[in-house]
């Protein structure tokens, strides 16, 4: 069974990695929920994550207060 574990419970302060690194996780992400084209404007901004889903796989999903789009742990990190 995988572990559904959020490093980012609902509540939490997080900030979008900066551009490069969310480029280099759109282009080398070939799976399940890819970042959107309108996601890249949103590198380095500051939100709150309002929901946490998981992939069936157990990979955790986001969704951040006030920007569009499904976010992957990879893109986020602690603000």
């Amino acid at each position: 069974m995988p572990d559904y574990d959020a490093s980012f419970p609902a509540g939490t302060a997080v900030r979008i990695v900066a551009g490069e690194r969310l480029r280099a996780f759109k282009t080398s992400w070939k799976y399940h929920n890819p970042l959107r084209d309108e996601q890249m404007g949103f590198a380095a901004r500051t939100a709150v994550v309002v929901r946490v889903g998981y992939y069936h796989g157990g990979d955790p999903l986001y969704e951040l207060a006030g920007i569009p789009g499904v976010w992957h742990e990879a893109c986020l990190e602690s603000a």
